[in-house]
């Protein structure tokens, strides 16, 4: 399903030079009593704002995501934890 809005919306937060004024800016609309539908209706003035949530948690969880494995990639163990050729071996001694 390809829905214009949510695309939109996900190449808007994926932008790094929008990223943080379209955060931002749908933290302040869910807040704000101006909406698009007014909360004083029931359930059909949530519905907006929860689309919305939805959308910026969906979008902020999976760029967290790509983020943590992009570091994971990283590191100098692998999987299983033994040592990558990157690594460097060395032998410590305790001194007393």
């Amino acid at each position: 399903m390809n829905l214009p809005f949510y695309d939109w919306y996900r190449n808007l937060v994926r932008n790094p030079k929008y990223r943080w004024l379209i955060i931002v800016g749908t933290l302040v609309y869910l807040f704000s009593p101006i909406d698009l539908l007014p909360d004083m209706i029931p359930l059909v003035g949530q519905i907006d704002d929860t689309i919305l949530l939805g959308l910026l948690v969906a979008e902020v969880s999976s760029m967290l995501t790509e983020r943590l494995k992009a570091q994971k990639g990283t590191t100098t163990t692998t999987v299983d934890g033994k040592p990558t050729e990157d690594a460097v071996e060395v032998e410590a001694t305790t001194i007393k």
